[in-house]
């Protein structure tokens, strides 16, 4: 981003952090809706979604910034206006004369002094401001709710807690997985292979579309193959995807079988299962029964005790995430993670009537939340005692390098 941008980017990126604050839609939906609806080129749209991106991943901290160098509290319009140059000052790393003038000039006339005089303080002190950053408070360091940190602080301690923010505070990478039913002509050069993990790749560029179009690559996290690894699908097995949109679990599956798994995939959503079959159809698959169901719901008569093999990645409070998912630390409470283990509970329970005496189950989440996890196992094993558990696995995003994930395998008796 060397030359500057048009100014309506950054009037864009503020109306985009203003919805935010004021409503429940997710940053990645604000941005593509408002770049769009201004008719915004890509260059203009990269910067939107820098600014807002960068804001939110470094909320706190900014906010700090501006409380430090002017005590006395702003109004919400300025506050955003002043976050937007504050991104780019401290976080797209612009000319600090470009970021200053440029923002400045979206402010109104009236108090376009109070934010020039923040902007150009918080340019002159950049580096004290910087340095700072590391002695203060992690959720303020990190920008993230003070509740969430304890909780990580108890479960996992002071260390690993600090590292792991650090990891989620960063901007995100994408991967991706090869397809063994269509595989790479060539591999492109934006792909890095993954030490370790053969058919993984780290996308270095622009994702490559065409073989991403042609089933010749799925863009996923390395963390989504502990659950394809504990499930260990078989060529003619009979496996139920319970949540299956938007598709990669049940890729993965066909992939692993040479396509020969009787695969049934059904997400709650009907809207939803066009997209599903689309996807699996660029994934090679040629007979598959797709169909709507809620798993909250017993499981219908016909299924019951039909499948080898059912796996389940559960709706999660996405704390694996959240390098990826900017609103989550914002969003979510203790109480919805208690909701969404509750109804993780239930899902669990009604899905598991699919299996076959001496099949198998296989629960996953990208949630590192003990009560979405392990919790949720306890709890049906303890009523459930055919069944028990093999393994399972939680992979820890700054440990993976990757997403976070939690995975189970349980098995039932005969």
């Amino acid at each position: 981003m060397k030359n500057a941008p048009r100014t309506g980017a950054r009037q864009i990126a503020a109306e985009c952090l203003s919805r935010w604050s004021t409503s429940h839609a997710f940053a990645e939906t604000l941005v593509a809706r408002h770049t769009s609806d201004a008719g915004l080129g890509p260059s203009d749209r990269a910067l939107v979604q820098a600014i807002v991106y960068g804001t939110l991943r470094n909320k706190t901290w900014l906010e700090h910034i501006i409380r430090t160098l002017r005590p006395s509290p702003l109004d919400t319009p300025l506050q955003i206006l002043t976050l937007v140059g504050l991104s780019q000052i401290f976080i797209l790393g612009q000319a600090d004369h470009i970021a200053v003038s440029e923002t400045v000039k979206l402010v109104p006339q009236r108090v376009r002094g109070v934010v020039n005089g923040i902007l150009r303080n918080a340019a002159r002190r950049k580096q004290e401001l910087i340095r700072e950053r590391d002695t203060l408070p992690l959720p303020v360091r990190y920008s993230i709710p003070e509740w969430l940190v304890r909780r990580w602080q108890a479960t996992y301690g002071e260390p690993e807690t600090a590292a792991m923010l650090d990891w989620n505070n960063r901007p995100p990478v994408l991967h991706a997985r090869s397809n063994a039913l269509r595989p790479l002509d060539t591999v492109p050069d934006t792909l890095v292979p993954l030490e370790g993990i053969p058919g993984w790749y780290t996308l270095t560029g622009a994702i490559p579309r065409a073989a991403v179009e042609n089933g010749s690559l799925y863009i996923a996290d390395p963390s989504t193959r502990y659950c394809i690894g504990l499930l260990a699908p078989q060529p003619g097995e009979r496996i139920l995807d319970a949540c299956a949109a938007p598709g990669g679990k049940s890729a993965a599956i066909l992939s692993a079988t040479g396509g020969k798994a009787i695969l049934t995939a059904t997400d709650m959503h009907e809207h939803r299962l066009p997209k599903l079959l689309e996807n699996l159809r660029k994934q090679g698959a040629d007979h598959i029964d797709i169909r709507a169901h809620d798993w909250t719901q017993p499981c219908p008569p016909e299924w019951q005790q039909a499948y080898d093999a059912v796996i389940l990645d559960v709706p999660c409070s996405n704390t694996g995430v959240i390098r990826k998912r900017i609103d989550v630390p914002w969003r979510l409470t203790p109480e919805e993670i208690t909701r969404l283990s509750d109804l993780q509970h239930t899902i669990l329970t009604c899905a598991a009537e699919a299996v076959k005496p001496g099949g198998r189950i296989v629960y996953s989440t990208c949630s590192i939340d003990p009560e979405e996890n392990r919790a949720v196992i306890d709890r049906y094993l303890a009523e459930h005692p055919d069944c028990t558990l093999v393994q399972d696995h939680l992979a820890l995003p700054h440990r993976e390098q990757a997403d976070g994930a939690y995975a189970a395998l349980l098995h039932k008796r005969t």
